[in-house]
């Protein structure tokens, strides 16, 4: 009988959202994620164009996909040098809200964002010219990217941007 107890609360929980995995937003009453809280703001994160529509891929080159958003994303720091330590995103696409999506190492946002060794320079701008999203299936949702960076001293700074990205609307592009 404790076996069958056992594998029916394994079940369970397996099937409940949150029961055996650690979340990554887990106070929904606030807006960001539980790393981005409480630090302070130390850069910019932006996204153009912004809202984001889906667009046919004419020319798979990356992907055979049928859809791609085009966009870029760029930041500054604002008052000081600060070093990457991580960046990445989250998507929200349905109602569990914030999930998480690509995380760069240093190395990995020094490469994509052409920042030398993940530096961030005071105004200074940092982009990922080709921040695209590929995809069959012609959804809209947002993303919410982020950049955790430190000063000389180790204080740990963020830096923002959401952007939203739209369903295919051929009078958008």
């Amino acid at each position: 009988m404790y076996r069958h107890f056992l594998f029916f609360h394994l079940f369970v929980c397996t099937a409940m959202v949150g029961c055996s995995q650690p979340s990554d937003w887990s106070d929904h009453t606030r807006v960001l994620p539980d790393e981005l809280r409480e630090l302070p703001v130390g850069a910019v994160l932006l996204h153009s164009p912004n809202p984001n529509y889906a667009e046919l891929n004419e020319t798979p080159k990356q992907s055979d996909t049928k859809y791609v958003w085009k966009h870029a994303a760029t930041v500054m720091a604002l008052d000081k040098a600060l070093q990457v330590v991580k960046a990445g995103s989250y998507i929200w696409y349905s109602e569990a809200g914030w999930q998480r999506n690509v995380q760069y190492s240093r190395r990995d946002f020094a490469k994509r964002f052409r920042c030398p060794k993940g530096k961030l320079e005071p105004g200074v701008r940092y982009t990922f010219e080709k921040n695209y999203r590929y995809g069959d299936v012609d959804y809209g949702g947002d993303a919410l990217w982020y950049v955790i960076a430190e000063d000389a001293d180790g204080n740990r700074y963020k830096g923002i941007g959401l952007i939203e990205t739209e369903s295919y609307s051929p009078n958008k592009n």
